[in-house]
């Protein structure tokens, strides 16, 4: 086997995984937070991009909003 050189570890090994406080990306309510995620489950363009935002919504209010997956 070779030799692999590695660096210092950032954290010990009798560490917790997990930390109090810190919140997980799927904890409910996240999404009411995010900007471009309306509360009735519809997404607007600031979803996907944070530059015009407004100008890449569609311009019929009528008209379905289909952002990039």
């Amino acid at each position: 086997m070779a030799d692999i050189k590695v660096g210092k570890p950032d954290t010990k090994q009798t560490s917790p995984a997990h930390i109090r406080g810190v919140k997980g990306g799927n904890d409910p309510g996240g999404y009411e937070a995010m900007p471009g995620h309306l509360p009735d489950g519809r997404v607007t363009a600031e979803r996907s991009t944070g530059i015009n935002a407004r100008k890449r919504n569609p311009i019929d209010p009528n008209s379905p909003n289909l952002p990039p997956a």
